[in-house]
């Protein structure tokens, strides 16, 4: 056995003794070089570890009442709230989180969920009837990732992807959920991003997606029949993203979602006869990221991202007169869905100082209804403040933003600084609800700021582009041109600055660490890519090629050796100030032996590292319980490091 991997277990096994004075590790998590935590840590935090949030998941067909997913226990599960701030019914008690379901959308006497184990992503699909609880697994739980469901328009079928193939192409299945059996391949392709978007209302026909890139994806209409694929949107016409999509309710046509020949995404609707393609949002020059189209064809619901901040618009899709909806908070707004009703519209709403609850605005009378209001778990919603936009020009000239989240008033003087970046890499930090991490602004008095680097979405195709392949640096490079920023700035000290970051933000972290060690005090990299080469080579199939397209083929050459040169894991004797490492033992995106040979390689060069696992976690901890051991490590980790000896 490796002897990194050996101390680890040793560790995990009986480094902390039982003592009611420090807090102690379970025997899923695997620690090293992390000191004891002090027990008085927990009350400490407890106001910053309670909070929940609330995710829309599926109307009722018939009824006016809602599922919805929140946490009441360690993970979140399903619950049925029947009315505006009504009691939430808890309907699923996994050990596991459950977060998405669907009703059958004719009835409603059933509904399908998927669930992992252990954050594998290797979710399958599960049947929850209503009338006596009883829960039945419909797909092969094996080491497949099923789920993309959409229910045919007279209800009975679904068609849904799957990898139960090979584990590396998602396929498109039908099935009638109330007989497993009935489980049909109908399409058979090469990829892992293929998915279905919408049933037509005849049932003869799916509009099937196939994703390539952040800037790339196609349409293709599949017979049910004959299992026959056309294309809708070729290579033929160019490159461009193709995303969201429904049939109208003639099947004549779809409304969708395109960047087709505009630089950012557009609501259009696409003529299946013709071909021809009319635009509704010329006029707004943001991204649209979703829509929903009410059951009878009459209203569209959009929301745009603009500047990170979420706007609502419907559209009468006989006038296409567009309306902005200026009753809503501020804040970034997802789970757009339309009741069969054609009235209710349901969105979620995070905050900086709420956290995502589920709202309905009527048609019929303008009314915004709360539906869900979580707790914040002790923390003073009127004390929380909200971020401002900053932004900086970096070694280009190029303009970048970021939200920045200034401490308290409490705190005098020069402030330290986190800089948080995103994952993605193709994400976007918004100026929603941080959660826990206002402990560091209340109690710690450290400035938080959420950077959104080349390569970021929200900001227009060409952006989005800029960190691609050979020019994976230069996103790094506007991290350094952040640093210059803090410089000038009279209430932050340049002198204090940590980085930190998940996933893709997790390889910024590390490569801000070994190309910026003189400006920072130290790092927190969860679930970072140390070496693409290593990455490509052990994240599952099924994601491989698509990451092939954002960050480079690792089996061409030249590739092969700019990712030898710029990787964390070759430039790690860089790294002289201390390195935080958090992974999750089932992580299929970046593999755990990301994260031990980052820290193996540090601590040979005789660098300080703090390791923690979770061997019941994937891409990110989301059971409360390892959250909130990481939380109290990651406290003590800044007061060592960060906060040192400042008064």
């Amino acid at each position: 056995m490796n002897k990194f991997l050996l101390l680890f277990c040793l560790l995990s096994a009986g480094a902390y003794a039982q003592d009611k004075n420090v807090i102690n590790p379970g025997s899923n998590l695997i620690t090293d070089g992390i000191p004891a935590i002090p027990a008085s840590l927990q009350s400490e935090l407890k106001n910053y570890t309670e909070a929940r949030s609330a995710g829309f998941a599926s109307w009722h067909p018939k009824r006016r009442e809602m599922i919805i997913s929140t946490r009441f226990g360690n993970v979140p599960q399903l619950h049925l709230v029947s009315m505006p701030l009504g009691d939430r019914k808890q309907l699923t008690f996994f050990d596991e989180p459950v977060g998405n379901a669907t009703f059958e959308p004719v009835n409603g006497d059933y509904f399908l969920f998927t669930k992992d184990i252990g954050g594998n992503e290797f979710s399958q699909i599960f049947r929850y009837d209503i009338a006596d609880g009883k829960i039945t697994m419909l797909t092969d739980g094996k080491r497949s990732q099923n789920g993309g469901i959409v229910w045919s328009k007279q209800g009975g079928k679904i068609a849904y992807g799957s990898t139960m193939r090979n584990g590396a192409d998602r396929d498109i299945y039908i099935m009638d959920p109330q007989n497993p059996a009935s489980n049909k391949l109908l399409l058979k392709v090469q990829g892992g991003g293929w998915g279905v978007r919408d049933w037509s209302p005849d049932g003869r026909t799916l509009l099937v997606g196939e994703y390539i890139s952040a800037n790339e994806s196609y349409y293709w209409l599949v017979d049910l029949a004959t299992g026959y694929k056309q294309e809708l949107t070729g290579r033929y016409m160019g490159k461009a993203v193709v995303g969201q999509a429904r049939f109208d309710n003639e099947g004549r046509g779809i409304y969708f979602i395109t960047d087709r020949n505009n630089e950012f995404q557009r609501l259009a609707y696409m003529d299946l006869g013709t071909k021809h393609v009319q635009y509704f949002t010329d006029a707004i020059k943001w991204d649209v990221e979703g829509f929903s189209l009410s059951r009878d064809n009459k209203h569209l619901a959009f929301v745009t991202n603009e500047a990170g901040e979420s706007k609502l618009y419907l559209m009468n899709t006989a006038t296409k007169m567009i309306s902005m909806m200026n009753t809503l908070p501020r804040g970034v707004y997802g789970g757009l869905s339309f009741h069969k009703n054609n009235e209710d519209l349901s969105v979620s709403i995070s905050s900086y100082n709420s956290a995502q609850d589920i709202y309905v605005l009527s048609l019929r009378t303008g009314r915004l209804q709360r539906w869900t209001e979580s707790e914040l778990g002790g923390m003073d919603a009127d004390a929380l403040q909200a971020p401002r936009l900053i932004k900086w020009k970096s070694f280009d000239s190029r303009e970048i933003s970021g939200f920045y989240y200034k401490p308290a008033a409490k705190f005098t003087g020069k402030r330290p600084v986190m800089i948080v970046i995103h994952g993605g890499p193709e994400g976007q930090s918004q100026p929603g609800f941080v959660g826990g991490n206002n402990f560091y602004l209340n109690e710690l008095g450290i400035a938080l700021i959420y950077p959104n680097v080349r390569g970021s979405s929200g900001y227009g195709k060409t952006f989005i582009t800029l960190d691609n392949g050979m020019k994976r640096e230069e996103s790094v490079k506007d991290i350094g041109a952040l640093l210059d920023w803090v410089e000038r700035q009279p209430d932050l000290d340049a002198s204090r600055v940590m980085v930190t970051g998940g996933s893709y933000g997790g390889y910024m972290t590390l490569a801000v660490a070994t190309n910026y060690n003189d400006r920072i005090r130290c790092a927190l990299d969860v679930v970072g890519i140390s070496h693409f080469g290593t990455f490509l080579k052990n994240t599952e199939s099924y994601r491989r090629d698509l990451r092939r397209v954002e960050y480079g083929d690792e089996r061409d050459k030249d590739m092969a050796a700019f990712f030898e040169k710029i990787s964390p894991l070759n430039n790690a004797a860089n790294i002289k100030k201390p390195l935080f490492i958090v992974q999750g033992g089932n992580d299929p995106r970046v593999p755990r032996t990301e994260a031990v040979q980052m820290a193996e390689k540090v601590k040979q060069n005789g660098g300080k590292v703090w390791y923690l696992e979770a061997k019941d976690e994937g891409h990110g901890f989301r059971k409360k319980n390892n959250m909130d051991f990481q939380r109290y490590a990651t406290v003590m980790f800044i007061r060592n490091y960060l906060l040192d000896g400042l008064n």
